[in-house]
């Protein structure tokens, strides 16, 4: 088994091999097995990493706003069956590419709508389209044509966003395939669509607030901006340069930075009461939040045998995909230590997080760093932390 001087020397290998600084936290049934944080916030001033430092989420923004959204159903606020267009009219009449053999497309309606299952589940058709990019792929070449005006503009709402999205045709009918991308936009409007409220403000209230996640937001607040760590880039002779990111500027309050709706930051230590949560079947200090049946809903694979092959690959390996969430299946086929049905998700800047409710166990790692080289840290961060388990 390992130990904490295993995972020390670990984290402590990773900086010294190349990466500015991290941090990780595990916890079991609200024992914190470990917390460790090493190397740089900002390596131009000396900044060290510590467990006030602030990561950009990016992608594991995402498992707040999908464990929001199964929040809101176990209430009844909706159905999974529901169409978006009972939320979004302007979503009632889907249409979808159809190639043929020839090489050449046509545009047909959709035998179905869009409902939300397929949202939670990445099947609704349609990628990731946030800057122009001059893409010939019919799909993405509409989505640009329909972002252009709002592109044009500089910034807009979340509600904007959706409505223009509207028009562009879906790669395929909706849940014949998994495509990561625009689901989660639709995901967080159909939140804002039943409370209400601002996302933020439904973060804040199911959320931050009763798991006193007092580090994580979307937009900068108190001195959320100073502690925020610099974001590098690793260059091919492996020189860490600082890089620049468009998301950044989303974090700036004020509607003329507004665009979509801005991924969040947090702490390891903030976020990790979010996983223990999870992990805990639901509750945080004797609080229940949520209902254990519905994270175990969360968790269960939904993908096919065909949708699995689409959303495998070497970092996926021996995971299929629930509602929102990676879910363990195999444990041989990625080598996996742990759990079945073991869950969590990543981020693109190198965040990543894994809940295991039979072991009551939460893993929190954050770097950010371009790229993130996700396949080289998580999976051996994965290991040390299943083997501190007696």
């Amino acid at each position: 088994m390992s130990n904490v001087t295993d995972i020390d020397c670990l984290l402590r290998r990773f900086v010294e091999e190349g990466l500015s600084g991290c941090g990780l936290e595990i916890k079991q049934r609200g024992e914190t097995l470990y917390e460790g944080y090493f190397g740089f916030s900002d390596i131009a001033s000396g900044k060290k990493v510590s467990k006030a430092s602030v990561f950009r989420q990016a992608s594991l923004s995402k498992l707040p706003l999908y464990t929001v959204l199964m929040m809101l159903y176990e209430r009844g606020e909706f159905l999974l069956t529901d169409p978006v267009s009972d939320y979004f009219p302007e979503w009632k009449e889907s249409k979808r590419i159809v190639r043929h053999t020839d090489g050449s497309f046509t545009i047909q309606p959709t035998l179905r709508p869009i409902n939300i299952s397929d949202l939670l589940t990445m099947r609704c058709g349609l990628p990731y389209c946030n800057f122009p990019a001059g893409s010939e792929d019919p799909v993405l070449k509409a989505m640009e044509k329909c972002m252009k005006p709002l592109w044009e503009k500089g910034h807009y709402t979340l509600r904007e966003h959706i409505a223009v999205m509207a028009e562009a045709p879906l790669a395929f009918e909706p849940g014949e395939h998994w495509l990561y991308g625009f689901s989660s936009e639709l995901a967080a409007g159909i939140v804002e669509a039943v409370s209400g409220k601002a996302i933020e403000e439904v973060f804040r209230e199911l959320l931050f607030e009763p798991l006193e996640m007092e580090d994580t937001g979307a937009h900068y607040f108190r001195d959320i901006q100073e502690r925020m760590v610099t974001l590098y880039q690793r260059t091919e002779e492996g020189e860490l340069i600082p890089a620049v990111t468009p998301f950044d500027e989303k974090h700036i309050p004020g509607p003329e930075h507004q665009c979509g709706w801005a991924r969040l930051f947090s702490t390891v230590n903030d976020y990790s009461k979010l996983v223990q949560m999870l992990a805990n079947g639901g509750e945080y200090k004797g609080k229940r939040l949520m209902g254990r049946k519905t994270i175990d809903l969360m968790r269960t694979n939904v993908l096919n045998q065909e949708q699995l092959k689409e959303f495998s690959n070497g970092y996926n390996a021996g995971y299929g995909y629930g509602y929102g969430v990676r879910t363990l299946l195999y444990q041989g086929a990625g080598h996996h230590n742990g759990t079945l049905q073991a869950f969590g998700w990543t981020g693109g800047f190198g965040t990543w997080c894994e809940a295991d409710p039979e072991e009551g166990l939460s893993i929190v790692y954050m770097h950010n760093l371009i790229p993130s080289k996700e396949e080289y840290y998580h999976p051996r961060i994965r290991a040390a932390a299943y083997g501190l388990l007696r």
